[in-house]
């Protein structure tokens, strides 16, 4: 589970670094100079570049290797058997130098001055606020320069990833860094692995407690020609674990955003069925699950056309 009190995966330290530049790669040797390549072209040099192996098969570590040897940066190289990115983020969080922890995905490149743009923007946060701060997160464009999703309503805003989503409505790639130290807080437990959790499970945890400043500069380039490093041809149960977790939150923890975004919130509740059912959830279990009054007739509502869609993954990918 994914709490606000969990024990931090280690007690926080002396960073050495402004910045862990983390990367997990799963079989992605032939995408990852492009990650190189930008850190090496950084105008900001306080970094380190942290990169956690999860389980590959292509002699991704030769070739960290070599770059290692040509000595350009702090080079950091963790093989772990292949568990998920989010164990894979929990292993760079626990073993991050950096104050400033920042995921740079490993088919994924950044503008040079990207370091130097964010920490002139994290620096700009007043002093007297800056403890209610965990972030600064920006836009990404793609490879043809054009920005990614929707901007932000203010340059800069400050708020946080919740009201960003419902109440402002902001869709498309973003990316940017969190303290090292907020992200020890909100640890996800290794008992899930070998599927996916997605990471909006731990950004909203993080919103409820810290603000985020947003800025309308585009500082990383989202590349589209690598299939996802998650198999999306696998069923819909592979993943159902994790997923029924993120929308069962979504209807337990922040159903104060329900007036802003109705329509979002019952997608939720569809999905939280459609995957209850895939881990074999009667209806009595899936009820007793959630807490909120908006979330139980929400999933009332919601409950035919979850096992509706939950019939209709099992008959598409009933080969899979």
């Amino acid at each position: 589970m994914l709490t606000e009190d969990s024990k931090p995966l280690q007690n926080p330290q002396t960073y050495q670094y402004v910045f862990t530049v983390f990367t997990a790669t799963y079989n992605r040797r032939h995408t990852l100079p492009r990650v190189y390549d930008s850190l090496k072209a950084q105008t900001y040099r306080d970094f380190e570049w942290l990169i956690v192996d999860d389980g590959s098969t292509d002699n991704t570590g030769e070739l960290v290797e070599q770059w290692q040897q040509e000595n350009l940066f702090p080079i950091r190289y963790i093989y772990q058997e292949n568990a998920h990115l989010h164990i894979a983020f929990n292993r760079g969080v626990g073993e991050a130098r950096g104050e400033l922890f920042i995921k740079l995905d490993s088919d994924d490149s950044c503008e040079p001055q990207a370091l130097e743009r964010l920490k002139y923007h994290w620096d700009a946060i007043p002093l007297d606020r800056k403890e209610k701060f965990s972030a600064v997160t920006c836009l990404c464009k793609d490879t043809n320069g054009k920005i990614v999703g929707d901007l932000f309503p203010f340059n800069p805003t400050d708020s946080d990833s919740l009201e960003i989503r419902y109440r402002f409505k902001v869709k498309g790639e973003k990316w940017g860094f969190h303290r090292t130290e907020t992200l020890h807080k909100f640890v996800c437990g290794s008992e899930i692995i070998r599927t996916n959790l997605p990471e909006s499970v731990r950004w909203n945890k993080i919103a409820k407690m810290y603000k985020t400043r947003f800025v309308n500069e585009a500082l990383r380039t989202y590349w589209t020609d690598q299939p996802s490093i998650m198999n999306n041809s696998q069923h819909p149960r592979k993943d159902a674990i994790g997923a029924q977790l993120n929308h069962l939150d979504i209807l337990n923890d922040y159903t104060e955003w329900f007036r802003f975004d109705p329509l979002s919130f019952l997608r939720s509740a569809v999905h939280y069925s459609r995957f209850s059912f895939h881990l074999g959830n009667k209806i009595s279990q899936q009820i007793a699950n959630i807490k909120t009054p908006i979330g139980t007739i929400l999933w009332l509502i919601a409950l035919p056309f979850g096992y509706l869609v939950y019939l209709k993954d099992n008959y598409t990918n009933k080969n899979v």
